[in-house]
């Protein structure tokens, strides 16, 4: 394929007649305009993640030297807490589904979400959990300090016998969380079942909303036993039920059931969006089809179905009987097969095209390098033996943050420069974008990669200080979280700036293919006067015939 085109599709007779609102006072407001409610999303968000950050770099800073002499062990244990929260209920989850309000109704060709005020009701719950959250340092038993997986007995320690502390305001806020996601899963369900375009089947949806459908489908199963649990945890704590209070006869390892029935099919939430993000962004970079359409919408679908089989995994070490670890061990290595397909058809997508090795490439690319990594380790924690080996050490710590900052994180990236254009009207700076991945990139795998040695070696998490043999991977793991601290500046310095004197967009730039690029930049208040009636497959790079009626 010599010559690579997209066919110009004439679409002006279904744009709406009313001007776009360009106030900065429409982000501030109630508005229950889906793609308003999705830049809320990622702002409130992005806050949040350099929040998390900074409590991270406090973490690293701590560590790197084997004594504790930074914060004393009690604030440290909040501080870990809050960055593991923070960086899950309030970035990964929360930006992806701005990403998803954003996105869905335009690649559906529907103007709004199915149920607006419930979409707006469900973001503005977010800003509540945080305010919660932040709220906690100032309490005067300070934040939670039984890490961001609140197990009992240790979450109902309460020492200074105050009613309102720092774990049941952590517990108000995962519950309000909760249902704030529940109602956003309803929504993007009923959404992409009842409000797609005329002639837009099931298989001609991108493969973005089809990663969505996937991981909300998960939110509605699983997230009501998370929810369910951190209310009867939290009335354990403040009325004296006995649920999972071992001296009243409750049992702890119910919780562990509870929260990892849907914490670990959790991940899958946050990445299968992350996963159609690169099937939206290899083949415009690519310049060519996406490599097996069907099969990798499909293995969305799998990959939701096998995570509600896995969550005994996380509990090897928990006293689970031995007929249960097995079952688990093979269940757990099947979500690999769904997922491998996905990376097959990823790199036969990349394989042989006429590569833009533009930022948002870069980041995809480093994105889906890092996780390949991260399946690999994750496979090696899927084997009963390896599991019990590294239980709660740092090669734990390692893999987990390769899927959530290397994986998560850089796809969030790509998906921010690519769809920039569109969402403001307005072009990034590509050197400042590049430098962004360039120090990404380092700063990820310093910080890390040092942590598999230092696990396999049995250095434990959740410690405020270590054995001296451990200092040489966590100085390199600690100058590796600066790097990403200071990664962040070019970011905020390319978005800010590009955003209120960036060059003018076209409607689209990258010559993809997909109805959010037919709409003008920043697309109208309606999406479309007149809903577009959908004629052909998507992702036909090359091909003749036109998306919608009256190209």
């Amino acid at each position: 394929m010599t010559n690579i085109h997209v066919k110009d599709i004439n679409i002006a007779s279904q744009q709406p007649h009313h001007e776009t609102s360009t106030s900065w006072l429409r982000y501030f407001s109630f508005s229950t305009d889906h793609k308003v409610i999705g830049i809320q999303y990622l702002v409130t968000s992005f806050i949040f993640f350099l929040i998390g950050g900074i409590l991270a770099m406090v973490i690293r800073a701590e560590l790197i030297t084997p004594e504790s002499d930074l914060v004393n062990r009690s604030f440290y244990n909040g501080i870990f807490t809050m960055h593991g929260t923070v960086m899950l209920f309030l970035w990964t989850f929360p930006s992806l589904v701005g990403f998803a309000n954003y996105l869905v109704p335009l690649m559906i060709g529907a103007r709004d979400m199915a149920f607006p005020r419930l979409n707006a009701a469900a973001f503005w719950m977010v800003p509540v959990v945080g305010i919660l959250l932040m709220g906690s340092f100032f309490l005067p038993d300070g934040p939670a300090q039984a890490g961001w997986w609140s197990y009992p007995p240790v979450s109902l320690q309460n020492p200074t016998g105050h009613l309102i502390n720092g774990q049941f305001v952590w517990l108000v806020a995962v519950a309000i969380s909760g249902v704030s996601s529940i109602m956003g899963a309803v929504n993007f369900v009923t959404t992409i079942v009842r409000m797609r375009a005329p002639g837009m089947t099931f298989f001609r949806m991108p493969l973005f909303v089809w990663a969505v459908l996937s991981a909300q489908i998960i939110q509605l199963f699983g997230l009501p036993a998370l929810t369910a649990g951190a209310v009867m945890l939290l009335l354990d704590l403040s009325v004296g039920t006995s649920f999972f209070d071992p001296a009243k006869g409750g049992n702890p390892i119910l919780f562990q059931h509870f929260f990892w029935f849907y914490s670990h099919p959790a991940v899958y939430v946050i990445i299968l969006p992350v996963f159609g993000i690169f099937s939206e962004i290899f083949p415009v970079y690519a310049r060519k089809p996406l490599f097996g359409y069907k099969v990798v919408a499909i293995s969305s679908l799998l990959i939701a179905g096998v995570s509600a089989l896995v969550w005994v995994h996380h509990m090897y070490a928990s006293g689970t009987p031995g007929w249960m670890r097995i079952i688990f061990m093979i269940s757990t290595m099947c979500v690999s097969v769904p997922t491998g397909i996905k990376v097959f058809a990823w790199t036969a997508t990349i394989w042989g095209g006429k590569l833009r090795l533009n930022t948002p490439m870069l980041f995809a690319l480093g994105a889906l390098v890092m996780f390949v990594f991260a399946g690999i380790t994750g496979i090696m924690l899927s084997s009963l033996p390896v599991d019990i080996h590294v239980n709660n050490t740092y090669f734990v710590v390692g893999h987990f943050h390769y899927v959530l900052y290397g994986t998560v994180t850089m796809g969030l990236y790509a998906a921010i420069y690519h769809w920039f254009p569109k969402m403001t009207g307005r072009m990034y700076h590509e050197g400042l974008g590049k430098l962004h991945f360039l120090l990404a990139l380092i700063g990820t795998n310093l910080n890390f990669l040092p942590m598999h040695p230092l696990g396999l070696q049995g250095m434990l998490r959740r410690v405020s200080s270590y054995d001296p043999e451990y200092t040489f991977w966590n100085v390199l793991a600690s100058l590796g979280a600066f790097v990403l601290g200071i990664s962040t500046l070019p970011f905020i310095l390319n978005i800010l700036g590009s955003w209120m004197q960036g060059k003018k967009a076209s409607d689209n730039p990258w010559r993809a293919i997909g109805l959010e690029w037919m709409v003008s930049s920043p697309p109208p208040v309606e999406n479309f006067e007149e809903i577009p009636v959908v004629i052909s497959e998507p992702y036909g790079y090359g091909k003749s015939e036109p998306l919608i009626k009256g190209g």
